[in-house]
Order: structure tokens, then C-alpha cells, then sequence
């Protein structure tokens, strides 16, 4: 592209975003961004095709005759964070924003479609998809078992997310897994609860869940080999007790992140192994709930950076075809999931070029 055609896709994207920005949606709510997805990749000329798993969009395109076919991936989904700033673009959805860059990741995966559309250079079909609910970590399989890839069958998947702190204009990935699984737990221990002046008559379940949040901890650091990488952290300790009343009830939530499927059944073997141990020792039961959220890609990835403990469903995706997933830099901006977060416009040519460059590599013309 000329060098004035660039400018003009850079300030065509900086608009989207910043439209998408001011206007944040939850996870499988995002139908005004569907529709303003939509909208522009039938103006683009893409075969669009909408209500995928919920809100998702496809948009397909096809050059030449070529019978290979790739799939580029965006998440759109918002937080429930409330926004602070006072950007012309701030959210004007009280209580919710794009705090992680969906806006952004929305906008490139636009912007390729428009240069692909209007430029060509591949032979093949292209399959732009336009996933909800990622922040939940349902979406990708929600389009799935909608039988995305039945319907729109591609070989391969491609994703990016933005990172704060890597410069704009640079990418990382590596070989093998580059984000690891989340999997969730709650564990309800069931007492008696009673008066606080009367500990002995009650089977309470406070002193059982505190004692039962410092035994996980051993988890990580005595049940799993040193080599291993796994997280164990509890978040969340509620109760039915009052000021004056022992709970007979206490619900203990929280994940584990972790990077071998055979860590992450460790993992949940240990916690119930620990959980019913706790439990008899206090006097009360307990029940324990594992649930997998985030599933790993295994080797499906594929050079410079660490692994990162933090979770992508795009790994769904890579479950069911190759694939890459990279890091695009967004600069010094604020962290991930912080309410004063915005997306570095700088980086949306970066990642509408790379999005083209993938699709003209694996897609080479004769």
C-alpha cells in the first residue's frame, strides 16, 4: 500500500476503536458490535454470516482457486470494570469497558479484512472470525459446538492479543504452550452453626475453611514436582456466620493455572485428597466442584517469549486445527484488566499488517 493509504486504514481503524471503546458489551451481549462487525465486512464485499455461538461473526473471503482455507481470529467482549479517564472514547456504559484490548484486537482483524479485500495477494479463503465472550472463556467453544468449523472449514487458526510493556511495532510467541489453562474450583463445607459464645455445641466451618485455604497452598509447593508450573489461589471466602453466629456454611472459590493436563488432574486430585482430609479433621463435610475454563493448545503453538499464567480460550480453537498465537505490543500503556486501560492506536496498522502477512504467507499465489 501507498504510503497515504496507509494513513487512511490507521485512521479508519482509530475510529472503529475508538467507536467500539465508547460503546463496551459483556460477553454473549455483544450484538451492537456484531452488527457493527457485520456491517462493515459486507461493505468490505465479505460473505458475512452472523449469530454464531451466540453474537459471533464470520465474514469469508475468497481469491483465486486455491482450495486451502485459514481462519484470523478477534475477541469483542468488554469487562464489568468501571473506566477511569477522561478520553473522548471512555466507556459510556457505566460499569463496563474494554479493559483488555478487544476493541483494539476488533478493529485489526477489520482492518485486515478491508486491506485483504481491496488488495488481495492471497489464494485461498480467508475466515475472519469475531468471537464472544472470551473474558468467560466460553465463547470459542460456544461457536464450536455451533459447528463453526463444520460450516466454515478452515486448516489453520490465527490469533493475536495486545501486551503492555512490549514495545509497539514488536510481536512475541513461542513453540509449544505461551498461556496456560484455568481451571475454577469451589469447595462448600457443611457444619452446624451456632451461637458464638458456644463454640462446643456447634460444628462450625470457619476455623475449617481457614485452615483449609492454608493446606492448599501445599499443593504447589509439596504435592508437585519442582519442574512442574502451577498456581493454586484462592479467592474468595464466604460464609453464613453474622457478628455473634458461627457459619455452619463456608464456600471457598477460587483457580489453578497450570501448563500439562497431568498437573492440572494433579492438581484437582490433590485438592479433594486435601479438602475431605480438612473436613474430617473439623468435623464437617466437604463438597469440591473442578471445573476446566480455560483448556491448554498443547504443542498447536508455534520463539521468544516466557510462558504466562494467564488464560486464552483461543486455545479452544487450537484443540481442533494448528495454530499461532502471538503477543502484539501496546506500549506503556496501563496493565490488562485495569480500569484505566485503553488500547495504543500506534499499534493497529502493526496488527492489520501482521493479520495480512500471515494470510499471504500461509496462502502464497502461484
Amino acid at each position: 500500500m501507498a504510503d497515504l493509504d496507509q494513513q487512511q486504514l490507521h485512521r479508519a481503524m482509530t475510529a472503529w476503536r475508538r467507536d467500539l471503546h465508547a460503546h463496551p458489551e459483556f460477553g454473549f451481549e455483544e450484538k451492537s458490535t456484531a452488527a457493527f462487525v457485520a456491517e462493515k465486512l459486507r461493505a468490505f464485499g465479505l460473505e458475512v454470516a452472523e449469530g454464531i455461538g451466540g453474537t459471533g461473526v464470520v465474514g469469508t473471503l475468497a481469491r483465486g482457486s486455491g482450495n486451502r482455507a485459514i481462519a484470523l481470529r478477534a475477541d469483542m467482549d468488554a469487562l464489568r470494570i468501571a473506566e477511569q479517564g477522561t478520553r473522548a472514547w471512555t466507556s459510556q456504559t457505566p460499569g463496563t469497558m474494554h479493559a483488555c484490548g478487544h476493541d483494539g484486537h476488533t478493529a485489526m482483524l477489520l482492518g485486515a479484512a478491508k486491506l485483504l479485500a481491496e488488495e488481495g495477494g492471497f489464494d485461498g479463503t480467508v475466515r475472519f472470525i469475531f468471537q464472544p465472550a472470551e473474558e468467560w472463556g466460553r465463547g470459542a467453544l460456544a461457536m464450536i459446538e455451533d459447528g463453526l468449523i463444520e460450516r466454515f472449514p478452515f486448516e489453520e487458526i490465527f490469533g493475536l492479543h495486545n501486551m503492555p510493556g512490549l514495545p509497539i511495532g514488536h510481536f512475541e510467541t513461542r513453540s509449544g504452550p505461551i498461556m496456560s489453562a484455568e481451571d475454577n474450583f469451589e469447595i462448600v463445607l457443611k457444619g452446624l452453626g451456632g451461637h458464638a459464645a458456644r463454640p462446643h455445641d456447634a460444628r462450625e466451618t470457619l476455623i475449617a475453611a481457614c485452615a483449609l485455604v492454608v493446606n492448599l497452598q501445599t499443593i504447589v509447593s509439596r504435592r508437585l514436582s519442582p519442574v512442574d508450573i502451577g498456581v493454586v489461589s484462592v479467592t474468595e471466602l464466604i460464609t453464613d456466620g453474622t457478628r455473634n453466629a458461627l457459619p455452619g456454611l463456608a464456600r471457598i472459590l477460587g483457580d489453578c493455572r497450570s501448563f500439562r493436563p497431568e498437573v492440572s488432574a494433579a492438581i484437582e486430585k490433590e485438592m479433594r485428597g486435601i479438602a475431605e482430609g480438612t473436613a474430617q479433621a473439623y468435623n464437617v463435610a466437604a463438597e469440591v466442584t473442578y471445573t476446566r475454563e480455560f483448556v491448554l493448545a498443547g504443542d498447536a503453538v508455534g520463539i521468544a517469549a516466557e510462558p504466562m499464567t494467564a488464560s486464552e480460550d483461543f486455545a479452544r480453537f487450537l484443540t481442533e486445527v494448528p495454530g499461532c498465537f502471538v503477543f502484539l505490543g501496546n506500549g506503556n500503556s496501563a496493565p490488562l484488566h485495569n480500569p484505566a486501560y485503553d488500547f495504543n492506536d500506534e499499534g493497529l496498522l502493526h496488527g492489520a499488517r501482521f493479520h495480512a502477512a500471515v494470510v499471504r504467507r500461509r496462502l502464497a499465489a502461484g
